[in-house]
């Protein structure tokens, strides 16, 4: 042994008192894990019994929008409490997998639900940075502790021990790709969004399966604290929030730096989802109110039904326009130019702040929106209109948007189309404006209906009367005793034209004529034909009803006109046509209900009156549609009310324009025919420009017969005979004089 080397037994002596050392330590620790272990089987036995089944989560259905879908298939609102859209493991792109392991969870593949060891490092961590950037809770913790799933949210010790052990449970029974996809799906993300579907198609207009590994980074970091980091109202926190993760990517090696780099230079590149408003949110309040009364509230926003209705996407677009143009024309004309007199000004200044009214959805010619006048000088206003800006009167080349000034229009108006065959409702247009006013004047204003109501009378006078479209009634002076005065009816332009056809009497809307034949038919059997015909509320029991004294609404007037054009069948209105839940089981599914209101025989001869308003009546307007259209116009007294229900075999239409107040009037002469009849005509002419023309069906014991002027048989092609349809055995005969009664009444 070389001089000054230590003794070998000496180094020998020192290893195994090493080695004696780590085996004591070993022993030792052993020993901590021993009571560890055993403390941690005590604690489990003491609250097994206060612990929730975690096996309960295969059922847990989490809350789901319900979507509620036109007849062709779009898209028309959702009703939700929580945004969410259920996704699968396999939906989970890698990229947003390993952002969210990185920066909740790193060991999440490896721990049993409870990371011992997390507890220091995070601990030591949150030290070194000044403030809490990384949690002990493992992702399994996190989703136990989710709202609605096992644990109140009081933050207490008992509670603490009951999420470590619940999530110790909850590996037990699900795999890790099963853990994983409940908290993708269950977790919070802000601004009403919850899982990763939802927030991604919020924040970014895309689905999870299409993001960049910084648009999986930022949503990623969101629910550590979704409102404080809510990229939309702190952009700068949300910047370096999202930069952690991609640096916790790195650390984690998912990524290079050269990846993180570049990942970390991105801007945000949010592209927030704009729903866009509903096109009929006026039939979508009636569709919600029917799922409230029949499915409950908790099922409607939270159990994810699948809602199809009737409502035809393209028919409703040309509802709107026609609605939202008329009633405009209807403003001016009745109250003239009203200047605008809010202001965006506080003391002379605009607001440190501005808040504009974005205009929900792409601005397209003919648009009306609301806007903010920034400055005006020498006939040039300069207007912002949500995302652009407009000039009223443009220089010559520029590409700012044309604009005109509009006022909002006091004057309301409803709209409402259906099929005569089913009852199947195609659009809804329920007042100018759903924010500015809920009321759905399609189906919840009760309005006089005036003329609109005589082919009621009519129809009942042919089935109760034996009146033919060829009966003669004198229209003449005449009064009726009420309550100890006298009442005297008059025609619209105050003049008589003496004995005259059913026809013509309908045609022209003369007045006294309809309370003549209501006076013959009686009040109670007009009401019952009403009623027959689908107008449920109570109708005055005197003369005056024939001139439209009673009220009705939109969708009653319209469902009673379309049975005339359905054989006398009335179809009960319907929205619906089928519900799904979750699952897509169909839980509910409409059929059409048929009502017998008049024969079909009737129904056919009114319709023919109907016509011959267009043609040469009151509504003589519509015939250059050139179509096969039954209608009727209505006023009321002062001009309060204007109506126009018009169909064809294939749809019906009904339109009302009026003020809420029903005290104000329309103006002067504003007839239905003028003021009513044209936003009609508008939306026929959009809708129904390239469909076929049809035929009504014509009933086997309708004849034809050529009559003169004052309802006798006449030789065809005779001066002044016509064509005239009667149910058969009720067409005058030679020699006779079809009247509607002796005293000429």
């Amino acid at each position: 042994m070389a001089s000054g080397s230590p003794p070998r037994r000496f180094g020998a002596v020192r290893l195994r008192a090493f080695g004696m050392v780590l085996r004591r330590a070993g022993v030792t620790l052993l020993f901590v894990i021993a009571i560890f272990v055993g403390a941690l089987s005590g604690i489990f036995l003491a609250y097994e019994k206060d612990l929730p089944q975690v096996s309960s989560l295969e059922d847990f259905e989490p809350n789901i929008i319900t979507q509620v879908y036109t007849g062709d298939g779009k898209l028309l609102g959702e009703f939700a409490i929580e945004r969410r859209v259920v996704v699968g493991f396999k939906d989970i792109p890698p990229v947003l997998r390993n952002a969210t392991i990185a920066v909740e969870d790193a060991d999440f593949w490896k721990h049993l639900g409870v990371n011992p060891w997390r507890i220091p490092g995070a601990l030591l961590a949150n030290l070194r940075s000044g403030k809490r950037t990384q949690g002990s809770s493992t992702l399994t913790m996190q989703l136990v502790r989710q709202p609605g799933l096992f644990l109140t949210p009081e933050k207490t010790y008992e509670r603490k021990i009951k999420e470590a052990l619940l999530a110790f449970e909850l590996e037990k029974t699900f795999t890790k790709e099963e853990i994983f996809t409940y908290y993708c799906n269950q977790v919070y993300f802000g601004h009403g969004n919850y899982g990763v579907e939802a927030a991604s198609e919020f924040l970014f207009s895309k689905s999870i399966k299409d993001l960049t590994l910084p648009e999986a980074a930022l949503l990623a970091g969101l629910p550590q604290s979704p409102s404080r980091l809510s990229p939309v109202e702190h952009a700068d926190r949300a910047l370096q929030r999202r930069n952690h993760v991609l640096q916790r990517m790195l650390e984690e090696k998912y990524i290079s730096a050269e990846e993180a780099k570049a990942a970390q230079a991105e801007p945000l590149h949010l592209s927030l989802k704009r729903e866009p408003p509903s096109i009929a949110p006026y039939f979508l309040e009636e569709v919600r109110k029917y799922l409230e009364k029949e499915y409950g509230s908790q099922r409607i926003y939270q159990g994810g039904l699948r809602v199809y209705t009737t409502l035809d996407s393209a028919t409703q677009t040309a509802a709107n326009r026609s609605v939202r143009d008329w009633l405009r024309v209807m403003d001016r004309r009745s109250r003239g130019f009203v200047p605008p007199t809010e202001s965006v000004l506080k003391d002379g200044k605009f607001p440190d702040r501005l808040h504009l009214e974005d205009w929900e959805g792409p601005i397209a010619a003919g648009d009306v929106v609301r806007g903010v006048v920034l400055a005006s000088e020498r006939g040039i206003a300069v207007v912002r209109l949500g995302e652009y800006e407009a000039r009223a009167l443009p220089e010559a080349g520029s590409k700012d948007l044309k604009v005109t000034l509009e006022q909002e229009p006091e004057v309301q108006g409803a709209l409402l189309a259906l099929e005569p065959k089913t009852g199947a409702v195609r659009a809804m247009v329920g007042g100018f404006d759903f924010e500015r006013s809920k009321f759905n004047r399609a189906t919840q204003a009760w309005r006089q209906v005036g003329s609109a109501f005589k082919p009621f009378v009519y129809a009942a006078a042919i089935e109760k009367a034996g009146y033919t479209a060829a009966t003669i009634i004198v229209d003449a002076p005449v009064s009726f005793p009420d309550n100890n005065t006298i009442w005297t009816p008059h025609n619209f332009d105050y003049k008589f034209e003496g004995p005259i056809p059913m026809r013509h009497a309908l045609e022209e809307s003369r007045n006294v004529p309809a309370v003549k034949t209501l006076e013959v038919v009686g009040v109670k059997t007009a009401i019952d034909y009403a009623h027959k015909l689908g107008l449920t509320g109570e109708l005055p029991p005197y003369l005056p009803l024939a001139l439209g004294a009673g009220e009705a609404t939109l969708v009653e007037m319209t469902s009673a006109y379309s049975a005339f054009g359905n054989e006398g069948l009335r179809m009960k209105p319907f929205y619906i046509t089928r519900i799904t839940d979750r699952d897509g089981n169909v839980i509910e599914e409409a059929r059409p209900a048929a009502r017998d209101a008049v024969r079909a025989d009737t129904a056919y001869l009114m319709t023919s009156l109907l016509k011959g308003v267009v043609e040469r009546g009151t509504a003589v307007k519509a015939r250059s549609l050139k179509r096969p259209i039954a209608g009727k116009t209505g006023t009321t007294n002062d001009f309060t009310d204007a109506w126009f229900i018009g169909f064809e075999p294939a749809l019906a239409a009904g339109v009302w324009v009026g003020y809420d107040d029903k005290r104000k009037t329309l103006g002067p002469h504003e007839e239905g025919a003028k003021a009513a009849l044209p936003m009609w005509m508008d939306f026929w002419g959009r809708v129904m420009k390239d469909k076929p023309l049809q035929d009504f069906p014509i009933p086997g014991n309708i004849v034809f017969l050529a009559i003169d002027t004052e309802g006798r048989p006449a030789e065809p092609g005779a001066p002044g005979a016509h064509m005239e349809a009667f149910i058969a055995g009720t067409e005058p005969r030679a020699g006779t004089w079809t009247s509607a009664g002796e005293d000429g009444r």
